[in-house]
Order: C-alpha cells, then structure tokens, then sequence
C-alpha cells in the first residue's frame, strides 16, 4: 500500500516548466493561487542580477508602490513582483510600460487574490499578459509521478492503477491534510490546526481589505464556517444570508470576494439543449481539504463514525485535484456538475475544446452498484460520441468496468497516472 510521504524541504512544482516557456515570449506572467501555495518559492527561482525580486508584503516598498506607481515601475528594467494584489493601480502601470518596451519576460507577478476577475485590469493586459494558476501541492507533486491522468483519458487510455493504491484510513489522512506546504511541515493534527486558524485570519483580516470595500468584516468568519456546512451542495446565497442576517445579493458579493481569494471555488451547472430537466445553480467546493476539515472540525474518528462528512470533504478533494491536474494540462478543459432534478447527478464534467466530456462521480464507500451510474449514463446518452469516460472515483484498490467507456476506479488514480 502507499504511504503518505513526509513532505520533502523542495518539492518541484508542475508549474515550472510553464512559467518558464511563458517568460520566453510573453511580457508579463502572473502566478495565481492562494497564500502559502508556493509562488513567492516558484517566482523566486527566476529572479537574479537582471530581475530582482520585490515584494509587496514590505511596507515601505507597498508605501512607495501605491504612491507612485507609474514613477515605481518606470525605474525598473525586468522584475518579479510579489503579491501584486496589494497595489493593483501597478497593472496600468505595468501596461503603460511593456507597451514601450515589448521584450517578453519583463514582469513576473504573483498575486493571492485572482485578478482575472477584475474587468479594468483583465482588458487593460490583454494580449500581453500569461496567468499560471498554482494552487497548494498536488497529490502527484508530493510523491513525483506524472499526473497525467486527464490527457491520458482524452487520449482514449482505459484507466489503469498502480500496485500501490491509497484508500481506507491512508486516504482519508491524506484528504485530511490537504496541500498546504506548510500544513504538510507539521507532524501533528493540532499543529495543522493552528497553522490554519492563524491562516484564515490572516486572510480575512487584511487581503479581504486589499481587494474590495465591504462593511461588515465580522460576518466573514462566520460565512466562511456556514460554507464549509455546505461544501458539495449546490449554491443558496439565501441560505448562506440569512444564516448570518445577510442580504442574499450581500452573501453573494461575499461569496464572491472569498472565492477571489482561492479559499472556495463554485462550479457551473453543465447545460444541453437535449435535457430540459437540468438543475442551473453552481455547487460550491472548498480549494484545500486541510482548510475545510479543520473548518468542520473534522477528524479521523469524526469521519469514521459519519460517512456522509467524509463525502464531502470527498468530493472537494477530487475537485481540487482534478484543477491542479487541470492547471498543468496540455488540454483546455472547462468544469461544471450535472445535475437533475429528479437528483441524478455527475460531480464534475470536464469538457474540452471540441466538446468531449468526461464524467467524474465521487464515492465514499469501497463498493460500487449499477445504480451508482445513473448520472453518467444520463450523461453519455445526452452527449453521444463526445463522450469520452466515465469514472466513478471510490475507497477501493482496483479498476472495474461497469459497461461501454464506464469504469469504477480507485480515488489514487488521480497521482497514480
């Protein structure tokens, strides 16, 4: 069986590769993710004599940023900015600037709040500017196999596993623990805890502050706990609102900022004009399952006694392994769920550019029926030929077919691939 490893001091990121042929012709590149993902350690290994590393997390240097930023960056060749979420006025400044001077590889950015979302400075770096997500460690980087499960399947590869799957207590520790390089530094579950809390504070205390203007910081605490209840359902700002005395255009907005800040991240609902019967609301997924445990205050013994916790944090898992293999894919692939009203449901639709789908369904259990395939076959028969696999993920060690292009699958395959 596989065991969880203990984090190495350096471990290499998939992302690497990616901002390096990014830099090569390409003005300005943007590592996006959350706090303690590792950009700052990514972005710095492409700093040197000729671009200098200067972070916003310096106050003096944030004094200066935000002051002036056209005379801040108008005396600066090449450069890694770190955290430039902190002085977004820099962006135009930026632009202002690699339009004079089109060498590509000029700026390199981290940011910790996804400024993508952000219109002015999305249209304002059009065409010159590359974003590379980084999220926290992926299950494939920790133990260095390929992580190339989705262009295997879309390349018409049967899903295969290794002789060492993860599942039983060893997968749930290893769901538990989530990415966080430094919550996987730490040897036990209350040092993990307390590295979060202290994270979320952090969080919510000063980089709500950085990107938007809200009235009511007190609430978001106590949003962020009333989400996590409700990770893997399907969005209800109503819900979410009146829980805390919010509005439900208020829940929203806050929703909003905290899925900009990578700590929660909703998925479409999938549509095709074949099915009429179709639920159109997002589901909501944490990005780390270390940070939605410790937010549930789940543990080993918690889970085993109340399987249906352990879905959740199952499925949020899956979903963020499936975007850190997205995030290094080759393939441009869009997510959503499907789902019925009549329930029938597959957890992530992953689809590409010409309109081939995979169906992902999530399951706790080690045992898998027939009837756990209702959604994918509802899905294969809605898409026809573009339907490429379906795989129900589960607590188990083999790979089993269940009909034409449908396999159950242990959840390892995700790293073991």
């Amino acid at each position: 069986m596989m065991k969880d490893p203990a984090i190495k001091f350096y471990v290499p990121r998939k992302a690497r590769p990616i901002v390096e042929a990014e830099l090569s012709d390409t003005r300005v590149v943007l590592i996006s993710g959350p706090r303690q993902a590792g950009k700052t350690t990514l972005a710095r290994e492409f700093a040197d004599g000729n671009r200098p590393y200067i972070t916003l997390d310096d106050i003096g240097t944030l004094d200066a940023a935000k002051s002036d930023p056209t005379g801040f960056i108008r005396g600066i060749d090449r450069a890694v900015i770190d955290e430039i979420q902190r002085a977004p006025d820099l962006m135009l400044a930026i632009k202002e600037s690699v339009d004079r001077d089109e060498r590509p590889g000029r700026f390199l950015l981290t940011g910790s709040a996804n400024l993508a979302t952000v219109p002015t400075i999305a249209d304002s770096l059009a065409g010159r500017m590359a974003v590379v997500s980084l999220l926290p460690f992926a299950q494939s980087e920790i133990r260095s196999t390929n992580g190339q499960l989705l262009d295997r399947l879309f390349a018409g590869d049967e899903p295969t596993i290794g002789k060492d799957a993860l599942f039983g207590d060893d997968l749930m520790d290893v769901v538990l623990k989530g990415g966080y390089p430094e919550v996987l530094r730490r040897s036990t579950p209350a040092r993990r805890t307390a590295w979060l809390e202290d994270y979320v504070s952090l969080i919510l205390d000063r980089d709500v502050r950085d990107i938007a203007n809200i009235d009511q910081f007190d609430r978001l605490p106590r949003l962020l706990n009333v989400l996590a209840e409700h990770a893997g359902q399907l969005v209800n700002h109503s819900s979410f609102g009146s829980a805390l005395g919010l509005s439900s255009v208020t829940a929203q907005k806050y929703v909003a900022i905290l899925e900009r800040l990578f700590l929660v991240r909703t998925i479409a609902p999938w549509s095709n004009n074949r099915l009429s019967r179709l639920v159109k609301t997002p589901k909501l997924h944490f990005v780390d399952t270390g940070l939605l445990a410790s937010l549930r205050e789940d543990d080993v013994e918690t889970l085993r006694r109340d399987r249906t916790r352990f879905g959740a944090l199952l499925e949020s898992f899956v979903v963020s392994e499936l975007l850190k293999l997205t995030s290094w894919s080759e393939r441009r692939l869009s997510f959503s769920h499907y789902r019925t009203k009549d329930q029938e449901e597959v957890n992530v639709v992953l689809e590409d550019r010409r309109g081939r789908i995979i169906g992902i369904e999530v399951k706790a259990s080690a045992t898998v029926k027939s009837d756990d395939f209702k959604g994918l076959r509802q899905l294969q028969n809605a898409v026809g030929d573009s339907f490429v696999r379906g795989l129900v993920l589960h607590n188990h060690d083999r790979v089993t077919p269940f009909g034409e292009k449908l396999h159950a699958a242990p959840l390892s395959i995700l790293w073991s691939t």
